[in-house]
C-alpha cells in the first residue's frame, strides 16, 4: 500500500504499540462469529500487536505470539479466535488445509497474518487490514497507518463504527 489510503479504505494512525493494541481491542468489540480479518503488512508492521489487542478485547488472557511455526494458535475467547500465520505456506491450497472453515462454521473468528495469501479463499467477506508506516517519512518508527478495507456490506457499517470509536479514543482517523 502506498503512503496514501486506498479508495474505499478508512485509516487510523497509531503512535505506538499501545495504541495499536487499543485499536485491536476496539475492532474486537465489532467482531461477529464467522468473521475473517486478513492482516497485511511487512515484517514488524504490527500484525501480531493488533492481534494481541483483538484477543484481549475478546476476553483472552493468554499470551499472544505469532504462530509462524505452528501456523495456528487458538485462543479461548468469545468468540474463539484462530490466529493464523500464512507466511511459510506455499499457496491457497495449504491455507485451505488449515480447515479455517471449520472454525468459522463453529462460530469462531479467524485473524490471518500475511492475509494476502488467504484472500482468494474469503473474497469480499473478509476485512482487510493493512499495517504500514505513516505517510510522514520523518515520523517516529513506532507510528503505524492501519488501513481498513471493507469490500462488503457486512463490514462497511462496522468499519464506520470502528472509526468513530477510534476517534473517541483519541486516535487519528483518516478517510
Amino acid at each position: 500500500m502506498s503512503a496514501t489510503v486506498r479508495a474505499g479504505a478508512t485509516a487510523v494512525v497509531t503512535r505506538d504499540e499501545g495504541e495499536t493494541r487499543a485499536l485491536g481491542a476496539l475492532l474486537a468489540g465489532l467482531l461477529e462469529p464467522g468473521d475473517v480479518v486478513l492482516l497485511v503488512g511487512d515484517l514488524g508492521s504490527g500484525k501480531t500487536t493488533l492481534t494481541k489487542g483483538i484477543v484481549a478485547g475478546l476476553g483472552g488472557g493468554d499470551e499472544v505470539t505469532s504462530p509462524t511455526f505452528t501456523l495456528v494458535h487458538s485462543y479461548a475467547t468469545d468468540p474463539v479466535v484462530a490466529h493464523v500465520d500464512t507466511w511459510r505456506l506455499g499457496g491457497t491450497d495449504e491455507v485451505a488445509d488449515l480447515a479455517l472453515d471449520e472454525v468459522l462454521d463453529a462460530g469462531g473468528v479467524a485473524v490471518v497474518e500475511w492475509g494476502e495469501l488467504a484472500a482468494p479463499l474469503f473474497g469480499d467477506d473478509a476485512l482487510v487490514v493493512h499495517l504500514g508506516p505513516p505517510p510522514e517519512p520523518d515520523g517516529p518508527a513506532e507510528r503505524r497507518l492501519v488501513a481498513l478495507r471493507a469490500a462488503s456490506e457486512r463490514w462497511r457499517g462496522r468499519v464506520a463504527r470502528l472509526a468513530a470509536a477510534a476517534r473517541g479514543a483519541g486516535l487519528e482517523v483518516r478517510p
